[in-house]
């Protein structure tokens, strides 16, 4: 009987993807928003859903530490970086791997540091686009960290100086939106897995519509210090579509000071 439902089910699932990739994708998602000007209207919630968090490439489910049981495991993934490897250099490949080996302590997300571009935006959190004329905002909620995106500069000045965040300079390619990103601090990770890069990271973003309610984010990532050549990776992004839906601000400092501090106690903190 169990094995029928299963089978039942199984059937059922199947012919819903059918119908679903079957449908017309503009007429599955409505028609496509206009700014004023004309181009494709970007404001809004949106959110990434997939495990490029955990980690960019194919991966298998692995445990966390052991006291937090399943909670603390990281669930198994498909990648979404384009030929499925990211092209190290060698003494960089060895470092990535000794950051996945000290993730629960080195990882900045873990110490609540700001996310770093591309990471910020599959996050497992939603963010919000704010579209002006000359600026474009984006506000993340995860450590309350936001970013200016300047569409009004022909000739882009370099940042001032390096940031986790780096400076953002825009352009519109038909109904894509450019974004061309350096100026960082070489301090961020991609993803929990340990990639990293260095301070003369570039990162071209591209948001492109698929719908009213869905993006094709793409971003070509390009360090010479740290990889052998330019690399992308590719994702879906989805318009939170729920009538209370907001960016929360995930304040959390709080919660990794007993990691940044708590050698400096003089007594134990009291822990659950």
């Amino acid at each position: 009987m169990q094995g029928r439902l299963r089978r039942g089910t199984m059937a059922a699932t199947v012919l819903w993807v059918v119908l679903l990739l079957s449908t017309d994708p503009a007429s599955a998602h409505g028609e496509l928003p206009r700014a004023y000007d004309g181009h494709p209207d970007l404001s809004g919630i949106w959110q990434a859903i997939g495990t490029a968090h955990w980690n960019l490439q194919d991966h298998q489910a692995s445990a966390g530490p052991p006291k937090l049981g399943a909670i603390g495991a990281t669930p198994p993934g498909r990648g979404v970086v384009e030929g499925g490897e990211i092209p190290y250099q060698q003494w960089a490949l060895d470092q990535k791997r000794q950051n996945f080996e000290n993730r629960l302590t080195e990882d900045p997300e873990t110490k609540c540091y700001l996310p770093g571009v591309p990471r910020a935006t599959y996050l497992p959190y939603p963010f919000q686009i704010l579209q002006g004329t000359n600026k474009i905002m984006i506000v993340y909620g995860f450590a309350e960290t936001n970013r200016t995106i300047h569409m009004d500069k022909e000739n882009p000045e370099p940042a001032p100086l390096d940031s986790w965040m780096g400076r953002s300079h825009g352009r519109w390619e038909g109904e894509t939106l450019v974004v061309d990103v350096a100026g960082f601090n070489g301090q961020a990770w991609f993803d929990r897995a340990g990639n990293f890069a260095s301070d003369t990271l570039r990162v071209v973003e591209r948001y492109t519509p698929i719908g009213a309610n869905a993006l094709r984010y793409e971003a070509t990532i390009e360090d010479p210090n740290v990889f052998t050549r330019t690399w992308k990776m590719t994702m879906p992004l989805y318009r939170r579509l729920e009538e209370n839906a907001q960016v929360l601000e995930f304040k959390c400092v709080e919660f990794s000071e007993e990691l940044l501090y708590g050698h400096l106690r003089k007594h134990p903190a009291i822990t659950w």
